[in-house]
């Protein structure tokens, strides 16, 4: 993907083509803990498509008139991490004193987001992709949408394996691994999708 990438371009890519459960294998973490449950995978999604957004337009913000302006390039990652961390931790307080079932059902992984590889990730690739604003603003909150398909995907499937007869030898995460597995598979079929 490059600068010159269009808005739809940027969201199919970042949806689909480029998703970044199923084709770049970033945050996997949340995404195998969060997704035993409709209800908690779609709270997750919701909560990583607001920080990734805002961690984007925030980060834009803060390396083109920062870290460019003073010459400290070298501390993008550093700083993107804290920018992160911050809005997380707003996210937290949010959930906690307005949804508490939903800050309860996702626990630990809430806290998680911080070091999800998929927010750092999508951050890092705007600066990479040498986006805009509003082109790394909306590929942070496709790229968010995309985790959100994903994860509410596998726990769809899960909320029906529960209900299969397989091997014992595969309750717990293989089942999961293998179905993850399979989704990704069928995800590779976007791949075909020569847009950007």
């Amino acid at each position: 993907m490059n600068a010159n990438a269009t808005i739809i371009e940027i969201v199919l890519s970042a949806i689909f083509i480029n998703n970044f459960i199923f084709s770049q294998f970033l945050g996997c973490c949340p995404f195998l803990g969060c997704s035993s449950k409709i209800d908690t995978a779609a709270g997750m999604g919701l909560a990583v498509i607001f920080v990734m957004g805002l961690a984007s337009a925030i980060c834009w913000i803060v390396n083109e008139y920062i870290l460019v302006t003073l010459h400290l390039e070298f501390l993008q990652t550093i700083a993107y991490i804290l920018v992160i961390a911050v809005l997380v931790q707003f996210v937290e307080m949010f959930l906690k004193k307005s949804v508490p079932s939903l800050y309860s059902a996702l626990g630990i992984y809430l806290p998680l987001i911080t070091t999800n590889c998929a927010v750092l990730g999508v951050v890092l690739l705007n600066t990479q992709y040498s986006f805009n604003f509003l082109q790394s603003v909306v590929y942070g909150v496709t790229g968010g949408a995309g985790f959100m398909l994903a994860i509410c995907l596998m726990a769809s499937v899960r909320e029906k394996i529960e209900f299969a007869d397989y091997p014992e030898s595969f309750n717990g995460f293989p089942i999961a691994l293998v179905t993850a597995g399979l989704i990704a598979l069928a995800f590779m079929g976007f791949s075909g999708m020569k847009i950007v």
